[in-house]
């Protein structure tokens, strides 16, 4: 019978790196999101091949997966921009100005939290907290090579920050 529903692994994909994580734990009892999250980990998002990959392996259906996924808002299920935008909403930032900074970016790339730029190079997350209070108000841009941080951001800042980000892509 052929598979028309486009449930099983593709075979596009190579799941190599994750094979390790799935030795480790596809046959112990409760450690789903412990491989959700080195799944993501190592390939940035949850893709669907990933979920049915991992299903295959640990025999659980894809539509529990698929579930534990969207339930949780660690996981991701699209792939995230070459810099990822982690602004901080925790009570310090909140109170000097993150919302405003939140706009600014918006309007600027054109995205709101959680999305994508349609040239893969940002994506926003607003996040609860960065750890950085005395900075307020503050972001983080990850990128593969590491991270940096940005603090007592003004909507002139940040535009100028996100500008230098999109020059290094010219």
């Amino acid at each position: 019978m052929s598979n028309t529903c486009g449930c099983q692994n593709s075979g596009n994909a190579d799941f190599a790196e994750l094979a390790p994580v799935l030795e480790k734990y596809a046959k112990v009892p409760g450690s789903l999101i412990t491989i959700l999250q080195q799944t993501q980990d190592i390939y940035g998002y949850l893709s669907m091949d990933a979920i049915n990959y991992i299903a295959e392996r640990t025999g659980i259906m894809p539509a529990k997966i698929y579930g534990v996924a969207t339930f949780y808002a660690q996981f991701r299920l699209q792939p995230v921009g070459k810099y990822l935008i982690m602004l901080c909403k925790g009570t310090a930032c909140h109170v000097n100005g993150s919302d405003m900074i939140e706009e600014a970016v918006c309007e600027h790339l054109g995205i709101k939290d959680g999305e994508t730029t349609e040239d893969g190079l940002f994506t926003l997350n607003n996040v609860a907290c960065l750890g950085c209070c005395s900075l307020a108000p503050v972001m983080m841009v990850k990128t593969v090579d590491g991270e940096e941080t940005f603090g007592n951001l003004t909507k002139s800042s940040v535009k100028k920050i996100l500008d230098d980000y999109k020059a290094q892509n010219a």
